[in-house]
């Protein structure tokens, strides 16, 4: 079972600082920051992004929770998909104590690969982007499907849909498998789809045994220097999937989540553009997702 320490859960840490490491890039989410040549730190931080615009207020212990439940799942998968981690320890990066504890329980050093501009994306179930696109086009990402499938309906078989990478403040968009080969060559494209679909296939036989449904999720994937394909970034978190209990699952209707959907429904309550500056949270909707993230974690490696 993944343990946390009670600390990380009721604090927040909105953005890292830390001067002996040169910081490369603040992401959404993560903060990275320079390790020498071939290594990066990178920091979870409490951030919470939704329609691509990072949220003004943190989710206290959420970059904990995304760090250990990403290396509950390289950890499960070590020995069938590469991925990122490194050797290397925090000690060893980060010497200095006062350093070191600003960022322990939500840091991991992985090396520095060549990321891989597509965003790999898996659906088994028509939810999201995916079923407003179904409703519009009868497909998804190029993709025909059989007509009359329900909102949140679960799919004939999972589906590769890939999108491009955007920047912060920037929307995703869909782009059709072809697309994908021209972007990343035919034989890259290729591995990607089939790791992308075997992580999420296995995965979500794994997480319906602990009363989840993992409706759809996203993976990123890089290159070594000898051009194998490794799995970066995080891997099957609340903020890169959908994650539904199994026992108020139902098609035809949204389900309830255990991943930051929650948050985006509450926003489509509000009159925003989905621009930034983003809203401000309530208190109530930041302790609830809070909730929520930390029960997935505990469902699924509890």
């Amino acid at each position: 079972m993944t343990m946390l320490d009670p600390a990380l859960l009721s604090t927040a840490l909105f953005e890292s600082s830390l001067k002996s490491l040169p910081l490369l890039a603040r992401g959404k989410v993560r903060d990275i920051y320079a390790v020498g040549d071939d290594h990066l730190l990178l920091v979870a931080t409490d951030r919470l992004s939704a329609f691509d615009v990072v949220l003004p207020d943190p989710i206290p212990g959420k970059g904990a929770i995304l760090t250990a439940m990403s290396n509950f799942w390289f950890e499960r998968f070590r020995g069938e998909v590469p991925n990122h981690l490194a050797t290397l320890s925090l000690e060893e990066v980060l010497p200095d104590p006062a350093e070191r504890a600003q960022v322990a329980g939500r840091a991991v050093v992985v090396r520095r690969l060549k990321p891989l501009v597509v965003e790999a994306v898996v659906r088994g179930y028509l939810i999201g982007s995916g079923w407003k696109e179904y409703t519009r086009t009868g497909g998804v990402c190029g993709i025909p499907l059989p007509s009359n499938l329900r909102q949140a309906e679960k799919l004939p078989q999972a589906l590769f849909t890939p999108s491009t990478k955007a920047a912060a403040g920037e929307h995703d968009e869909n782009i059709d498998y072809a697309t994908a080969e021209d972007i990343l060559g035919v034989a890259h494209a290729a591995e990607v789809k089939r790791l992308a679909i075997k992580l999420y296939t296995e995965a979500a036989d794994y997480a319906r045994t602990r009363g989840i449904i993992i409706a759809d999720t996203k993976f990123e994937f890089g290159t070594d220097e000898t051009g194998r394909v490794v799995l970066i970034d995080e891997a099957l978190t609340p903020d890169s999937s959908r994650f539904w209990p199994a026992d108020q699952y139902q098609a035809g209707m949204s389900p309830p989540s255990f991943d930051k959907q929650f948050v985006r429904d509450y926003l489509e309550t509000l009159t925003w553009d989905k621009r930034p500056p983003g809203p401000r949270l309530p208190s109530e909707i930041i302790a609830q997702t809070a909730g929520k993230y930390l029960e997935a974690l505990t469902r699924l490696t509890g």
